[in-house]
This record gives C-alpha cells, structure tokens and sequence, in this order.
C-alpha cells in the first residue's frame, strides 16, 4: 500500500507540474504574440504619419483634401519599393524555420520582433485607408473574437488536428484568388475573399492553441529548456498571423474610409 501511495503521489506531482509548465509556456506564447502586435500597431501608426502631412511645401503627392503624401510616404506606397515592403515579411516567415533550427532562443525572438516591425510597414496604409475610430473597433472586435476561439482550442475535448489539412487548403485558395483578384479588381470577390479569410483563420486559431498546446505536452517530459523558449516563439507567430489576418479581413468587411 505504501509502495502504491507512493507512485500515486509521484504521478501527481508529475502531472501538477506538467500542468504548471503548460500553463507558464501558453503564457509566453500570448505575451509574446502581443508584445508582437503592440510592435506592429506602433510600427504602422508611426509610419503612417512620417508618410503624410498636411504641408503642401512638404507633399510629394496628393491623396485627399488637404492631406498630402510626403516623400517617403510616395516611396513606400507608390514605388516600385512598395512590392519589397510587401513581400519582405513574407520571405521572414519562409526563413522562420531555419532561424528555429541554428539560433538561439534569443534570436529566434528578436527575428520575431523584427518581422512583426516590417508587418507595421508593410499595412501602415491602412491608416490612410480607413478612419482610426474603425480601426479600433476593428481591432477589438477582432481581440474578443480571437479571445473566444483561443481558449475553446486550448480547453475543448475534441481533437481537432484534422482540421489542419482543410484549413491550410483554404488559406492556399485564398492567396490564389486574392492574386486573381489583383487583376480582375472586383469588390464582389474580395468581398467573398475577406468573409471566407475570417472564416478560415477563425478556424486556425482554435487548431493552432490546439498543436501548441499538444507539442508541449509531447515534449515537456525531454526537458529542454531552449527547444521550448523557440517553441514559445513559434507558437506566437503562428497565433499572430491567426489574428492580424482575421483582423485585416475584418476590417475590409467592416472598416469605414476615410
């Protein structure tokens, strides 16, 4: 009996402290994932306003009344530079996996917080598009939803991996279409585009808490410290892609202009 009181305590203090280390790892995976969207909104709020001015002796282009684009702002939004500042986040996330791989826990953090700087660049026109009272609203709408859909992945019963295949599936014919739509320029299908991206990365959020959640509990027991920090990290690019994206369809959908 005592034999046996002893492996049952042993056991749950083994489990306490899986449960312990699981609930501290999702904590830095949010803390990170926000501090990430706090860099991105800041990022964008603050280019947004070197790139214009009410200064006609400063404008380089015109973009509404009495609201002009300075020099930078023609750069970043009417050159040929614009594609760069549009796909360099993108090539990022390409070069997530090998950065995982060689860096430290460190680095692979501070990639994380550059990138989410060049997405600040990179949708800082969103401030020129949309009032900022919209996106606000947006934004909170978008934290109350993402809220909701993150904790049913991470409490909910049911295994929900099969989703993953689906939904990676979505996303791809999203892309496609979105670059269809480049040069048909139909509001009708970006419209059908921005329902179906909430959609789909409603869907992701709940999948990825999931994996997240599992990974951990698969791995927590090998007890390396490094592999679980980069984990961390790669869990909150994946749950901050979940949300800037259901936010920016969002905000196409219920984003007043200005």
């Amino acid at each position: 009996m005592a034999d046996y009181q002893t492996v049952r305590t042993g056991t749950g203090v083994h489990s306490a402290a899986i449960d312990a280390g699981l609930r501290a790892h999702m904590n830095k995976v949010y803390s990170t994932m926000s501090v990430g969207l706090l860099v991105t909104a800041l990022a964008a709020w603050a280019i947004s306003g070197l790139a214009t001015t009410t200064d006609p002796s400063l404008a380089a282009a015109q973009i509404g009344n009495g609201t002009y684009l300075t020099s930078l702002g023609a750069t970043l939004y009417l050159s040929p530079l614009r594609w760069l500042v549009m796909f360099a986040p993108l090539g990022m996330i390409f070069a997530f996996s090998s950065i995982m791989a060689r860096a430290a826990a460190s680095t692979v953090q501070l990639f994380f917080y550059i990138f989410a700087t060049l997405i600040g660049l990179s949708i800082s026109s969103i401030f020129l598009i949309y009032t900022d009272y919209s996106i606000v609203q947006t934004f909170l709408i978008t934290a109350v939803a993402f809220a909701g859909l993150s904790m049913w992945g991470y409490t909910t019963k049911k295994d929900i991996s099969g989703w993953g295949a689906f939904l990676i599936m979505g996303v791809i014919g999203l892309l496609v279409a979105m670059i269809v739509n480049i040069f048909l320029q139909s509001p009708a299908i970006m419209y059908a585009v921005s329902i179906l991206g909430v959609l789909i990365f409603a869907g992701l959020t709940a999948y990825d808490t999931q994996k997240i959640k599992t990974s951990y509990l698969a791995h927590a027991h090998h007890g390396d410290q490094d592999w679980l920090d980069k984990s961390a990290t790669h869990g909150a690019l994946k749950l901050y892609l979940d949300f800037l994206n259901m936010f920016m369809f969002l905000l196409h959908i219920m984003g007043n202009r200005g």
